[in-house]
């Protein structure tokens, strides 16, 4: 625990968590975080007004706004939406300094973006985004003809694009540390002057992968695939609804579904298709294996605990954002919970094997860190935990404080620290988790 937790001022800000309650109720998740982000980014190169229904807010899905309006699109902010209108020619900014505070999705976004937008465009953001790599991704728009250059150190962020338009052409791309390169790229090469054509070396969570072309598809855009290793995107005028609705976050709607599991409780989470793309729709079949009920019917699914939780031997390379929920579930299951196949974790919002290692290793549960994931026995499936007071450190990163308080629900004596870092993708979880508390 570091010196600042320790503090008294620091503990009166912790937020308890009850143990020993049950998870029962009906909620609807926050809007999809991800189909926000590239709705936004689309509505960008498409170049015409559209009123986004349900868009998270959110503060990362609020620092691309504001992003919008630094590059001159008037963002009017209504109940349930927002009206985005792209600037008259006349109006159209020249240069701007966007603050993408430690929001990587879209930093990565941007950068491609931008790079078809004529003007000298400068993107930064917090101290650890400025850790994040974005490196292979600006080398493959490079391969393009895109002019972007290092304002620190090469590789991270911050850094200078000066837009125009990519000339097309083939590049290659390393996506094994985030798909959020070829997502990139997949929309800035709409905006190309010739076909563009992307080897991909490495391709980190996939999954995402295909919900960037279920967004593109709704915009007119799209790209094929000759190979599995390879797209193609054929230049063309993106031009998506004047009206579109943002479907609900699965990422979100995890944390509510393992609640259920892990107190035996019954919840049931509105607003979910059971055809989405999303990939962390995946995880209710996790929580299928290890034991839980899992129903889908009328555009929701109802999650059930039966009272006992299996561990699992699992690769979660194309979720990787439920590494921490899963670890969070682990040490209540019966048996060794192998969590693999997610190096890239350690270059999110933190590191998010060290920070899971880290905390649930304070709250006396037993966790092996590796490379690429985690081995947590479930030494409190047949056992109490300690109840031992502790306050929990989240890293400044929201899965962390959401994943530690599944924890918390069984795990007497447990506080979170710095509870408002939810805000960044769930502002409403510390209310929700509440009202399904009995």
């Amino acid at each position: 625990m570091t010196d600042s937790l320790s503090r008294s001022a620091d503990r009166a800000a912790a937020r308890p968590v009850p143990a020993g309650r049950v998870a029962r109720g009906r909620l609807a998740p926050p809007p999809s975080k991800s189909l926000t982000h590239r709705y936004l980014v689309l509505a960008l190169l498409a170049g015409r007004p559209l009123t986004l229904i349900d868009p998270l807010d959110a503060e990362d899905t609020r620092l691309l706004l504001a992003a919008l309006e630094a590059l001159g699109w008037r963002v009017e902010r209504r109940p349930g939406e927002v009206a985005l209108a792209p600037p008259a020619a006349s109006e159209k900014p020249r240069s701007a300094a966007i603050d993408c505070g430690n929001a990587g999705t879209m930093l990565r976004l941007l950068v491609g973006a931008l790079a078809t937008v004529p003007g000298d465009w400068r993107l930064d953001g917090t101290p650890r985004l400025r850790e994040r790599p974005v490196g292979p991704l600006v080398e493959a728009l490079r391969g393009l003809g895109a002019e972007i250059a290092w304002e620190g150190r090469p590789g991270y962020p911050p850094l200078r694009v000066r837009g125009g338009r990519l000339a097309g052409g083939r590049t290659r791309l390393d996506a094994g540390e985030s798909s959020q390169y070829l997502s990139a790229l997949l929309i800035a090469a709409h905006a190309a002057a010739a076909p563009v054509e992307i080897e991909v070396a490495a391709l980190a969570s996939a999954p995402y992968v295909e919900i960037t072309l279920a967004a593109l598809a709704r915009f007119g855009g799209g790209a094929e695939r000759p190979a599995p290793d390879r797209f193609r995107v054929a230049p063309a005028a993106l031009a998506g609804p004047a009206r579109l609705r943002v479907e609900g976050d699965f990422s979100a709607a995890c944390y509510p579904a393992a609640a259920a599991a892990l107190t035996g409780g019954r919840v049931t989470l509105e607003g979910l298709a059971a055809d989405s793309s999303q990939g962390d729709r995946g995880f209710f079949g996790l929580l299928e294996r290890m034991g839980a009920r899992v129903a889908w019917a009328d555009g929701a699914v109802t999650v059930e605990g039966t009272g006992e939780l299996r561990a699992l031997d699992a690769d979660l390379g194309a979720m990787p954002d439920q590494v921490p929920t899963l670890a969070a579930l682990a040490p209540f299951a019966r048996g060794t919970t192998d969590i693999r196949g997610v190096p890239h974790l350690r270059l999110k919002e933190s590191d998010r094997l060290a920070a899971m290692a880290a905390e649930l290793g304070r709250l006396g549960a037993a966790v092996e860190e590796r490379a690429d994931g985690l081995v947590i026995p479930g030494l409190w499936a047949a056992a109490d935990p300690p109840a031992s007071p502790v306050i929990v450190d989240p890293h400044d990163d929201h899965r962390i404080a959401m994943s530690l308080a599944l924890t918390a629900l069984r795990r007497p004596g447990v506080s979170i620290a710095h509870p408002e870092v939810v805000a960044k993708s769930y502002p409403g979880f510390w209310t929700d988790l509440d009202s399904l508390l009995s």
